[in-house]
């Protein structure tokens, strides 16, 4: 029974750069670190072919044809040749263009010479062999002959060996050879290198030559950026194994195994390959070896675990956190209009994907106004991967442009997911001159995330902050989150008379929401925000014994509890809410305004946010 055939793109535009000639070095970068199909007529070892490297995938494919002179080299090896015919060609033309002579000429006059004529040619250099083991350990050796081997294939003429043939040269690790960095604070070796590489990738000769260059690191932030950012030097991703990629390899491993070591399932071998987005084929492959050794059936909860910590290994710990909410919007209280507005309009445009989908939207409001409570529910509601995002800088020079590499394959390779950033003006900082280079980088990276066709319909950006103004406005513009600005606001009215029975209920269940008491009970909580409720219930709790409180008790305790002085900075950013709203019926009284009403409430807002700048009562 024979495997279905599997593609990789990557592979076909590298390709395609080369033979066009548009590039003659490229960088693959991504995920270079894991395996890669090889269909049965190149492995010629199994019937339904085998994984491997990379490396050996491209000797595999590339140094196939005749015409084509396949090196490979890494720091800690020899430079090997795709097969031995082609190192005996190099061989012979690297002879003759270092002394003239054929090899064979060269073996005849060494036995014929005599005195000063065989000194000569003893001494034309080490043969051609050894120059290959020398290099092991020795990079700049190895650089330094391969762009020699460059010019011998450009000066090979009709009837030398590498006539009509062009050299492809794959270097594996390339961010150990040419490692990033300042050119002041590398050291000798590494400038060396990095020199020998500008100048061999920039030469004319090289250039319109058939000759090219591979190199492969998993990051290009982490090659030098001398080389990496040459004009005629292209980038070529590999992202990571999509479902179809994790098909494949589920497929073609219980093809492999015995009968009786077949996986075992809870279901499908298609619902596991959707299931485990964001396992590299390496990742997929070790879980799949455990479970075929422990005989256990491999339940959802063990992907997704497995899942979890490999995407928690790739990122940190302290940059990505998964969110598994346990409520939901039923648990909500005192938002009414806004639970509504989620469930019926935002929801359904989310799950349906495709041109109804949204990029992503802001969430404002004052600090303490329950938006990460209400927005995890929301997250719980659509059933998709939750990443919470967290520190998303390193103080390691190149570190945080590697991370955010990872985190692009990462979102690529899941199929829903909704990246959750509390704080976002925080975690995202602006674009403009007086900003952090690294800080613009990462703003920058994110900002053209929101507005990526390829994430569209399967990312879906949450960006919460109590400072909506302080967001970056390219964030904020309308295909990204400015789409959707949604506003969390003190709870008014019922949704405030809600809010006071939750906090009272564990000790006083029952209450007339009428007379005295209960005018006493609104009257002391006044100006609560949803956090003030929450810390409330948590004090009524604490202060009950078994018969529960009294309203006066309840009352009283609620008289002893002073507010923060935060209430300047709580209605600033009330305002900031209100004044960069997108949906009119989010706003107090919207669905009974007109556009133009509304607009003109804008405006009073934004005097009253003047005026309390000018009053010195902004928070800084």
């Amino acid at each position: 029974m024979s495997i279905p055939h599997l593609e990789y793109p990557w592979r076909r535009e590298a390709a395609d750069i080369l033979n066009a000639g548009s590039a003659r070095t490229i960088v693959l970068t991504g995920n270079v670190e894991d395996l890669f199909w090889l269909p049965p007529t190149l492995s010629q070892d199994s019937e339904f072919g085998r994984y491997v490297p990379i490396a050996d995938n491209l000797r595999a494919h590339w140094g196939k044809p005749e015409s084509v002179v396949l090196l490979t080299y890494s720091l800690n090896g020899p430079i090997r040749f795709a097969r031995e015919s082609d190192r005996e060609a190099m061989r012979t033309d690297w002879v003759k263009q270092q002394t003239g002579l054929s090899a064979d000429d060269l073996a005849i006059r060494r036995m014929l010479s005599h005195g000063e004529e065989a000194k000569k040619l003893a001494a034309s250099g080490p043969e051609f062999d050894e120059y290959l083991t020398r290099v092991m350990g020795k990079p700049a050796v190895a650089l330094t002959l391969l762009a020699e081997m460059c010019k011998v294939s450009r000066a090979a003429v009709q009837g030398d060996a590498l006539y009509g043939r062009r050299l492809v040269i794959l270097i594996e690790r390339a961010d150990t050879i040419i490692p990033e960095g300042q050119i002041t604070s590398l050291n000798e070796a590494d400038r060396h290198r990095v020199m020998i590489c500008q100048s061999w990738f920039s030469d004319p000769e090289f250039l319109h030559a058939q000759d090219s260059v591979v190199l492969i690191a998993e990051s290009a932030a982490s090659v030098n950026h001398r080389v990496v950012k040459l004009p005629q030097v292209l980038r070529v991703a590999i992202p990571s194994p999509n479902t179809e990629a994790r098909s494949h390899f589920i497929t073609w491993f219980n093809r492999n195994q015995e009968e009786g070591n077949k996986i075992k399932l809870w279901g499908t071998q298609a619902e596991l390959s959707e299931l485990s987005a964001g396992l590299t084929i390496h990742a997929l492959r070790q879980m799949l070896m455990g479970n075929v050794y422990d005989g256990q059936i491999l339940d959802p909860s063990h992907v997704l675990s497995r899942v979890e910590a490999y995407i928690i290994s790739q990122l940190g710990e302290g940059v990505v956190k998964f969110k598994k909410p346990a409520h939901r919007l039923k648990d909500v209280v005192g938002a009414t209009d806004l639970v509504v507005f989620l469930t019926t309009k935002i929801l359904p445009r989310i799950k349906a994907g495709g041109k109804k989908a949204i990029s992503g939207f802001g969430v404002s409001g004052p600090i303490g106004g329950g938006k990460s409570f209400i927005f995890e529910a929301f997250a719980a509601e659509l059933g998709m991967v939750v990443l919470e995002l967290g520190n998303l800088r390193s103080k390691w020079f190149g570190e945080t442009d590697i991370m955010l590499e990872r985190l692009y394959r990462v979102l690529t390779s899941l199929d829903r997911a909704m990246p959750f950033v509390d704080e976002a003006d925080t975690v995202f900082g602006g674009v403009g001159a007086d900003t952090h280079e690294t800080e613009r980088r990462l703003t920058g990276e994110f900002q053209k995330w929101m507005s990526d066709p390829k994430l569209r319909g399967k990312v879906v950006w949450c960006l919460m902050t109590a400072r909506i103004q302080d967001l970056s406005p390219d964030m904020r513009r309308p295909g990204r989150a400015g789409d959707l600005i949604i506003p969390v606001l003190d709870a008014v009215g019922a949704d405030r008379d809600a809010f006071i029975l939750w906090a009272i209920k564990p000790v006083l269940p029952e209450i007339a929401m009428h007379g005295e008491p209960w005018k006493a009970l609104c009257a002391a909580t006044e100006g609560y925000s949803a956090a003030d409720f929450g810390s409330l219930r948590a004090d009524l709790t604490a202060a009950a014994d078994e018969d529960g409180l009294t309203v006066e008790e309840v009352i009283g305790l609620i008289e002893d509890r002073l507010p923060s002085d935060i209430e300047d900075t709580r209605r600033y950013q009330t305002l900031q809410a209100l004044v960069n709203c997108t949906v009119k019926a989010l706003l107090p009284g919207g669905t009974e305004m007109t556009k133009a009403e509304a607009k003109a409430l804008k405006v009073k807002w934004m005097a009253e946010i003047r005026q309390m700048e000018l009053d010195g009562r902004a928070p800084r």
